[in-house]
């Protein structure tokens, strides 16, 4: 196994990490960011086909690269993808592709990260992540006839996978939402789940250049933060119930003619069980169901209900542990696109801190070594 040593690791090479990059490297701070995919982007990549964002281009731009195209039109996933991987080019960012984290502990003073027969030595280490890391399928879904085509949401890419006959969405949060609309067109769908709310005016044309902009930057980044009551009462919303619907709403889904149904509740005769006690005859399940944090790789006592404890991402009980990228990490728009820089930033800042303390430390030690030297006889 080979051992690297470097000062600063950052694991994770989608937005969160590169905007990490970006700060570290004003910072003037030597780092190494580790990517699971082989190509910058490849996250947004391997998405459904018909995805694009929820934010309009405007708003999707990292620190210090503007997002190329029309600023009110809502980029596609390859879009997004592509852009990407030119900020980490633009900037020479240390990206290595295709390094799977399995292990993060700490051995003495240093952190040890192991990926495969690779291994990492690090004074600071930045989990640069979002909670949405291993997809959440129901226990019963092992229940349902072999002969329904089961996927999660994150195995979706578009109508050519499925069976014919109907579709069930089993979540109906922003994913269920947007996959229904894009079924509908060939296939009876269904969509099944409660609400999760939505935004309480249509997202296009004059709101789209005007509301969306004042909703994202202000509303999502400076009022709903873990400092204020409204924002603290959102974060326990977001974190149980998902995000409002943001773009395609309910009445987008009933002109669609995607059909609403309560939520599933287990498995009859094979078949969905919903909650007012009907079964439901379909040919495909899409799981929409969101995910675990996936943080079990992390070997070290900062967790509590599989999620870090941190404030504004960095960890008391470990110096030198960060997390960015992580829903509600400071505010609800610490993941989305426009809000994680300043989540980056705020970290950076602190890396730059603990290594000049560092310094500080060593020199006068090695002042007071010295003069300890001069007066021995």
């Amino acid at each position: 196994m080979t051992t690297q040593r470097i000062e600063t690791l950052v694991i994770g090479g989608g937005q969160a990490g590169l905007a990490v990059g970006y700060h570290l490297l004003r910072q003037r701070l030597p780092f190494l960011i580790l990517d699971a995919h082989e190509r910058v982007g490849d996250s947004w990549r391997k998405r459904w086909d018909s995805l694009r964002l929820f934010s309009p281009a405007h708003l999707d731009a990292l620190p210090g690269m503007p997002f190329p195209g029309p600023a009110h039109v809502f980029p596609t996933k390859d879009q997004m993808a592509d852009y990407l991987e030119a900020y980490a080019a633009r900037f020479d960012l240390p990206v290595r592709p295709g390094v799977h984290v399995d292990h993060l502990t700490r051995e003495g003073d240093r952190f040890v990260v192991s990926a495969g027969d690779q291994r990492f030595e690090a004074d600071n280490v930045v989990v640069a992540m979002s909670n949405w890391q291993k997809p959440r399928v129901p226990t019963f879904a092992s229940q349902l006839d072999p002969r329904i085509l089961q996927v999660h949401s994150s195995e979706y890419r578009s109508a050519r996978q499925l069976r014919p006959g109907a579709v069930l969405l089993v979540g109906a949060g922003n994913s269920g939402a947007e996959i229904g609309v894009d079924l509908a067109r060939s296939h009876r769908t269904v969509v099944a789940g409660r609400g999760t709310g939505q935004v309480p005016f249509p997202v296009n044309g004059f709101t789209v250049r005007v509301i969306v902009p004042v909703l994202f930057r202000v509303f999502f980044h400076r009022i709903a933060t873990v400092h204020t009551p409204i924002g603290r009462k959102l974060r326990a919303i977001f974190t149980s119930r998902g995000m409002p619907l943001i773009r395609t709403r309910e009445q987008d889904l009933a002109a669609a003619g995607v059909e609403r149904v309560p939520r599933v509740i287990g498995v009859r005769n094979g078949l969905p069980l919903l909650e007012d006690e009907r079964v439901l005859e379909v040919a495909n399940v899409i799981w929409c169901t969101g995910y675990q944090a996936g943080f079990s790789w992390i070997d070290l006592p900062v967790m509590a209900d599989h999620m870090p404890v941190h404030e504004h991402g960095i960890v008391g009980k470990e110096p030198g542990l960060y997390f960015v990228g992580l829903e509600f990490l400071y505010a609800a728009s610490s993941a989305m696109i426009h809000g994680v820089g300043r989540d980056a930033r705020r970290i950076a800042r602190a890396i730059a801190a603990r290594a000049l303390a560092g310094y500080a430390s060593t020199a006068k030690s090695t002042v007071t070594s010295g003069v300890a030297t001069a007066t021995v006889p």
